[in-house]
């Protein structure tokens, strides 16, 4: 018996069936809210960013080349550079600076570092060792400053470290008020005050050696200051770059240690920073036009080190 076929009604089972139209649509409709939400986040922060950051350094500039009188502002061209440049007292606040970022260079670099190497050596106690560390992090720079000022740094024997030196057999010193003191006292303290976090960022890089390397070098014979060198330091070389250019670029900031420690010029201008010479300029002179260049002076040189201290990095990487 013959069975009839009807043209047209096979059903091709080779072929996939369509996704849903509604459930493509349904997905597309998700990621697209997805990403909105994204974007909406992002550009709160932008905005934000851009009128707390962007728009002060952009008036800044502008206000560089200006000169405010009177409430009239009138463009004044290079006029403020040069003013600001043959202030005996812009030279001075350079020198003091830079000198403040080798000092700071030398020990509020290093000594996070190797602090660092020896809590990660610590069987023991770690956690506490680390808050320890990081306490003084804590304390708003103000209060850890006029610590300093009124118990360490007090000119007669009654401060802290006045009477460590008396207690040695050694002379005393008047801190603050010395113009030779000046610099290494605040850079002590600064660096007793900054150091927990670089600490604990040490600390983390550290702790993603492999074991494996430092059992090779014991098995090697190495000693502590050899694990150090040949391990700890080329392991670590990429955050240690990072925080040197990080260390450079805030030390030339420096603004806080001697408004507090030394009431701002400090003896003889030894305390002047060029932070602190905006500062002065500003809000002592009311000359804001004058600040904005030296602002801008120091922002140019900024980008310069950062810019020569980036391509050092890559060509040696």
């Amino acid at each position: 018996m013959a069975i009839a076929t009807v043209p047209g009604a096979g059903i091709d089972v080779g072929s996939p069936a369509p996704a849903p139209v509604d459930a493509r649509r349904a997905r597309r409709n998700r990621r697209l809210k997805d990403n909105l939400t994204g974007y909406a986040f992002l550009i709160g922060a932008v905005v934000c960013f851009a009128f707390f950051s962007w728009y002060p350094m952009i008036r800044g500039v502008v206000m560089s080349f200006q000169r405010t009188r009177a409430g009239e502002t009138t463009w004044v061209g290079w006029d403020n550079y040069e003013r600001i440049i043959n202030d005996p007292s812009f030279w001075t606040a350079w020198q003091n600076t830079l000198y403040f970022t080798v000092l700071a260079l030398v020990a509020g670099y290093a000594v996070p570092f190797f602090l660092a190497v020896l809590l990660n050596e610590f069987r023991h106690a770690k956690g506490y060792l680390r808050i320890l560390v990081y306490l003084p992090v804590m304390l708003p720079p103000a209060s850890a400053l006029f610590l300093f000022k009124y118990l360490a740094y007090d000119p007669s024997d009654a401060g802290l470290f006045n009477s460590i030196l008396k207690g040695l057999g050694l002379p005393t010193s008047q801190w603050m008020q010395s113009t030779d003191m000046t610099m290494p006292a605040m850079v002590l303290a600064s660096t007793w005050m900054n150091m927990g976090g670089a600490v604990l960022i040490y600390l983390a890089a550290l702790q993603n050696i492999p074991g494996e390397l430092y059992e090779a070098a014991e098995l090697d014979g190495a000693g502590l200051w050899r694990r150090i060198t040949n391990v700890t330091i080329p392991q670590t070389r990429l955050i240690l770059s990072l925080m040197a250019m990080l260390q450079v670029v805030a030390t030339m900031q420096l603004f806080i240690e001697p408004l507090i420690l030394a009431n701002g010029a400090g003896s003889e201008d030894s305390a002047t920073s060029v932070v602190y010479l905006i500062y002065q300029h500003g809000f002592f002179q009311n000359d804001l036009n004058g600040a904005a260049a030296l602002g801008v002076i120091m922002l140019v040189a900024l980008i310069g080190f950062s810019a020569v201290y980036a391509r050092l990095n890559a060509q040696q990487d």
